[in-house]
């Protein structure tokens, strides 16, 4: 394992989750639905991503998968 992945799972504010179903919730490009899948296994508030790909995830009633922009996840702090 690279020195770096071994640096990361060390950190305090790291929380390692392990996905155990794939969704498959996006079908333009499969390959983010790693994303997806760990967002919901770690019950995530938002998944923040500037990418159009997760905005089919926003017509999906479940599994719930709070897609927000960089720009909308900016405004939430700061409201």
């Amino acid at each position: 394992m690279p020195i770096i992945c071994c640096l990361l799972l060390n950190l305090p504010t790291l929380k390692l989750i392990n996905v155990y179903f794939k969704w498959q919730l996006i079908t333009a490009d499969p390959d983010d639905n790693k994303f997806t899948d760990t967002a919901i296994a770690a019950q995530a508030d938002y998944l923040v991503t500037n990418d159009r790909h997760f905005q089919v995830a926003k017509n999906i009633p479940f599994p719930i998968v709070n897609i927000v922009t960089a720009d909308e996840f900016l405004a939430l702090l700061n409201s």
